[in-house]
């Protein structure tokens, strides 16, 4: 099952993930010629998330409803334009518009993605196949990084233009086939699974209908004054700042520690993301053989953490840069498949649905602040020190976060195993 289901997704997020960062890239040349400030940036980057919180939970009511097949299509192929149309821009109003739009037509991919697999997957082999999920987000490093560098490097001039509108052009090109893929290909759901024997069927239905009679069934209007899912959510907003303080300010963090051609840029960062791929699938194997969850998350944002301030403390060194990226990469995108654990596990019904929509669309604001204020910090500064101390106290307080609130005994171990 994980072999006909999760492929397809993998795919999907790795051009998903690509089309959302790769305005990393695109600033080491896009702001010199529109001349943008690293403030202007940063505020372009994290507009993306406005439009994302704003279309986030009603995208996956949608999907609940009318199946993930139709509507994660969707998604990709409308962002697939937005993205390619970003090449268009020329003035910082016409940067935010393209960015809020981008996030208003992804609004709904990741939760959608991690609401299907509950529709799929029990609960005892969720970190693996999540982590498997989540690893899609180093693949687009790995991948994206050599040539989104090659791209703005080769193609720079070429029919009269810059290498970093070549960049969204051609980068939008998988999303878009991909999005027709997953509306030929997708299944809905286990009973519409033609290639599922009538037995495997009903073991998969009976065991998930175990899981689902222990979760909790709130109403719909009560999931967004649940504490748990306040909580959660609140978490998820540090671990997001993290997240993007990688993907958003990678490119200029080694190119600030002496690297400066594009392409080398671009070959040095997929060594943090193919490191983090390998972390996040141990981690979750791990963790899914012990049962342990809590620690293991625990440890994880305390890693990232370390690795920002590494790299605040020995910024003019590629190397320490380059191993403290390592350390923050790993941490956090290892921490992504344990933390989505524990709201598919609590959560059933149309309230999963719901539930982990607004998490993610709450949580997604930490993409909308870190670049604003570490960009604006920059500026401030003349220094990235201050910006990548700020991304390690983020993640530090979501650690604290887990160890305060999630600990075994407050919001059901048990059921997160």
């Amino acid at each position: 099952m994980a072999l006909r289901v999760v492929p397809l997704l993998f795919a999907a997020y790795v051009a998903a993930y690509l089309n959302r960062v790769n305005v990393g890239f695109a600033r080491l040349q896009m702001v010199s010629e529109l001349s943008f400030s690293d403030t202007v940036y940063g505020l372009g980057a994290g507009i993306f998330f406005i439009g994302y919180l704003l279309l986030e939970v009603p995208s996956n009511a949608a999907l609940s409803r009318l199946g993930a097949r139709l509507w994660i299509g969707r998604i990709m192929i409308t962002w697939s334009l937005v993205s390619a149309a970003t090449m268009f821009v020329r003035t910082p109003g016409q940067f935010y518009l393209s960015r809020f739009l981008l996030g208003a037509a992804e609004a709904g991919f990741f939760p959608g993605m991690i609401f299907y697999l509950t529709q799929w997957f029990p609960s005892r082999a969720r970190a693996r196949i999540t982590a498997w999920l989540i690893t899609a987000i180093a693949a687009s490093g790995v991948v994206g990084g050599p040539i989104s560098g090659w791209i703005m490097n080769a193609l720079s001039g070429a029919r009269g233009l810059s290498g970093w509108k070549w960049l969204f052009v051609l980068e939008a090109v998988p999303t878009l086939l991909l999005g027709f893929a997953i509306l030929a290909w997708l299944p809905d759901s286990i009973g519409r699974a033609s290639w599922l024997e009538p037995r495997d069927r009903a073991i998969l239905e009976e065991a998930l209908a175990r899981e689902g009679a222990a979760k909790v069934h709130v109403p719909l209007r009560q999931v967004f004054t649940h504490p748990t899912v306040w909580i959660l959510s609140l978490v998820y907003f540090f671990m997001m700042v993290g997240l993007y303080g990688v993907s958003f300010w990678m490119p200029q963090i080694i190119s600030s520690a002496g690297i400066r051609s594009v392409t080398s840029v671009g070959l040095l960062s997929a060594i943090p993301y193919a490191a983090a791929a390998a972390a996040a699938v141990i981690v979750g194997a791990h963790s899914d053989r012990t049962g342990e969850r809590h620690w293991h998350l625990v440890l994880c944002l305390l890693s990232a953490a370390a690795g920002f301030a590494l790299i605040g403390a020995a910024r003019t060194s590629a190397p320490a840069a380059v191993l403290g990226l390592v350390l923050a990469t790993s941490g956090i995108l290892s921490a992504l498949p344990l933390f989505w654990i524990y709201p598919a596990a609590l959560l059933g019904g149309v309230a999963a649905a719901v539930g982990i929509a607004l998490i993610n669309s709450i949580g997604n604001l930490g993409g909308f602040a870190c670049p604003y204020i570490v960009g604006s910090l920059n500026d401030a500064t003349r220094s990235h020190g201050p910006g990548l101390y700020f991304l390690a106290g983020s993640v530090a307080v979501g650690a604290a976060l887990v160890l305060g609130q999630m600990g075994p005994g407050r919001h059901g171990r048990s059921a997160a195993r």
